[in-house]
Formats: C-alpha cells, sequence, structure tokens
C-alpha cells in the first residue's frame, strides 16, 4: 500500500513574530504606564489622550527606526563576513580547507568521509563560502527587505498596543473610570499577548501569558505611584 509523502512543516515567520512581539510588547506597556501615571496626577482626559497619543506617535518612529538600523547592521555585518570569507579561500586556502573539515568532524565524520566533500567543496568556491557562512559563522543570508519590513511591522505593532490602553480615556468623560477600564483591558490584552507570545516562542503559554501580566501591572502601577507621589 503506498505511503502518503511525508512534508514537514516547519515555522518560518520568527522575524516577523520576532518584530510583532517587540513593537506589541513596548506598545501596551509604556502608553499604559503613561496614562496610568497621568491619571494619578491631573483630572484631564483630553489631556491624558493627547500625551498618550503623542508618545504612541514618537514611540511607534524610534522603534520603527531601531528595528530598521538592527535589520541594515545584521546586514552589512553578513555582506562584511562574506567578503572576508572571500578573502580567506583565495588567499589561505589550505585554513579554510582545515576549518571545513573541523566543522564536518564536529558533526561525527571521519577523515576518510570529510576528503570527498572538502575536495567537492574547493572546486566550488561559491557554495564553499555559504557553507563557511552558515556552518562556521552561524550567519544566514537577510532579505534585502528586511530592514523597511521589520520597521514597519513593529511600529504598525506599537501603534496597535498602544491604542488598546489608551481608548478608555477616548471613550469615557472621568480618568478614574477611564483608568479602571483601561487597567481590565489592558491586563487582558497583555495575558492574550503573553500566551499567544508564548505558543509561537515554543514556551509553556501559560507562564508566559502571567509573565507577561506581571511586568506591564509592574509597570504601570509605578508610573501611577511616582505622579501621586508628586502631584
Amino acid at each position: 500500500m503506498p505511503q502518503p509523502p511525508h512534508i514537514e512543516r516547519h515555522f518560518t515567520a520568527s522575524e516577523t513574530i520576532r518584530d510583532i512581539v517587540i513593537g506589541m510588547a513596548d506598545g501596551l506597556t509604556v502608553p499604559f504606564a503613561l496614562a496610568a501615571g497621568l491619571t494619578g496626577a491631573v483630572l484631564s482626559t483630553s489631556l491624558i489622550v493627547t500625551a498618550g497619543l503623542a508618545e504612541i506617535a514618537a514611540g511607534s518612529i524610534a522603534m520603527g527606526l531601531g528595528g530598521y538600523l538592527a535589520a541594515k547592521s545584521d546586514a552589512e555585518h553578513y555582506e562584511s563576513e562574506r567578503r572576508r570569507e572571500w578573502r580567506e579561500v583565495k588567499e589561505k586556502p589550505e585554513q579554510e580547507r582545515l576549518e571545513v573539515e573541523a566543522v564536518f568532524r564536529s558533526y561525527g565524520l571521519s577523515d576518510e568521509d570529510i576528503a570527498p566533500i572538502v575536495k567537492a567543496m574547493q572546486a566550488r568556491p561559491r557554495d564553499w563560502i555559504n557553507f563557511m557562512m552558515r556552518f562556521e559563522l552561524g550567519l544566514d543570508k537577510p532579505d534585502p527587505k528586511r530592514a523597511i519590513t521589520s520597521a514597519i511591522t513593529i511600529s504598525a505593532a506599537y501603534i496597535a498596543g498602544g491604542l488598546i490602553p489608551l481608548a478608555p480615556y477616548m471613550l469615557l468623560p472621568q480618568p478614574r473610570p477611564a483608568l479602571v477600564l483601561s487597567i481590565a483591558v489592558t491586563l487582558v490584552a497583555l495575558f492574550v499577548f503573553g500566551f499567544i507570545k508564548g505558543r509561537f516562542a515554543g514556551q509553556a503559554s501559560w507562564r508566559s501569558a502571567f509573565q507577561t501580566v506581571l511586568v506591564g501591572g509592574l509597570a504601570a502601577g509605578a508610573a501611577f505611584a511616582i505622579a501621586r507621589a508628586v502631584s
């Protein structure tokens, strides 16, 4: 009886998920802490909303720019290391051959098994370089569109996360009831976000959820207490 073909399914969007996690985590906690802190010092929801929107705008730009620069730095580092490997293959082929052999020995291959593989690689310099980049340096070629995609993803996630704790202040006229509702919806959002983040990261989902709620709650509580003390 013929067997159905075995198809492996691997999660391949780890970079995008990482960007969403970075943007959403800060977007939920920073505006939440700011709004809670201002509630302890002022009695105007319009001022809280204005300050919150300004922070979301500035924060999303700063976070997006940080993501862009980080991705550009990764791409530049990869190209720099690749050029260095090309030089070493041309100028120090014997040393590079020994490095390739060392990589294969780390996987348990014998010298007899390694010799024909190394010989084949020496006849294909481009594949030799690709092998060294991946298995000696642990570097994968970055997506050329990664920088702009990362910036947009982080910024959008920050805005989406930041609007959640600020929404109650847009809907309710008094800051104290708005704070209570903001705490409730933000803690729920933090819990759901932490749970989903744990699933994607291969961690215990419930533990990740409670840790995320704890961090966000402590940030908001500290900001509220400081604002009350100062005012």
